[in-house]
């Protein structure tokens, strides 16, 4: 058995505890369940303010529920527009960006519609984002557009970044969490860092049960984390 000196122990416990308080920074504390009740989205905002979590994603139907339960702090509230598919048409895309501000949202996560840059179809996924990132500009709110990296080639995942570039959204996110092909990976996040520009930041989720992949997404390249498992990430 090694014997570490009590003096060394505490630095190290020092050490895990800063470092807990930086990934806890960037993480978005989650719950998009259809099921999710009034009580679990209070015990949400409350987690997420005991730990200094930057923000909760919740359904648009818990934005205004969120926004009284974070009364008086810092923690930001961020909601989904055309989740989880992404192929609702863009004026109805566009109403949700409205009824969300209206209900106090502070950023938005927007699904592009994949079907559309499946096909190539520029023209529509380019007026699609635009139209939707003109309505959060409006109001000065952030937007996040969610590619579905796992459900892409890197060839796909290298022409929705293009267009996100051109666009200047304020980050490229990965995934829903939702799609049958997966979550967010070290690979895809890798790779849309070195598509993107620095001034467009990424978030990653899907799928991040743990410290360790959180810390792995983070070093590829992630300013974000979505999970619903922050707590365990920062072993509590």
């Amino acid at each position: 058995m090694i014997l570490v000196p009590a003096e060394a122990g505490r630095n190290i416990n020092i050490a895990m505890a800063k470092h807990n308080e930086e990934i806890a920074k960037k993480i978005e504390h989650t719950l998009l369940k259809s099921d999710a009740l009034e009580g679990d989205i209070k015990a949400l905002c409350e987690e997420a303010q005991a730990n200094n979590f930057f923000g909760v994603c919740v359904p648009p139907y818990y934005i205004h529920k969120a926004k009284l339960f974070l009364a008086n702090s810092d923690v930001k509230i961020i909601s989904v527009v055309g989740f989880p598919m992404g192929y609702t048409s863009t004026s109805a895309k566009v109403e949700e960006v409205k009824k969300a501000v209206n209900d106090g949202v502070d950023e938005l996560d927007m699904v592009i519609n994949i079907a559309a840059l499946k096909n190539n179809d520029f023209k529509f996924l380019r007026n699609d984002i635009d139209s939707v990132l003109t309505a959060a500009r409006w109001s000065n709110k952030v937007l996040k557009v969610i590619i579905e990296s796992a459900a892409l080639s890197d060839e796909e995942i290298e022409k929705a970044c293009a267009l996100c570039a051109e666009l200047q959204v304020d980050f490229v996110k990965t995934s829903t969490g939702l799609h049958p092909a997966g979550g967010a990976s070290e690979k895809a996040v890798a790779l849309m860092r070195e598509l993107l520009p620095k001034s467009i930041k990424i978030k990653a989720s899907g799928g991040i049960k743990d410290a360790a992949f959180a810390n792995k997404l983070i070093a590829a390249g992630a300013d974000r984390i979505g999970t619903s498992s922050g707590l365990k990430i920062i072993g509590k």
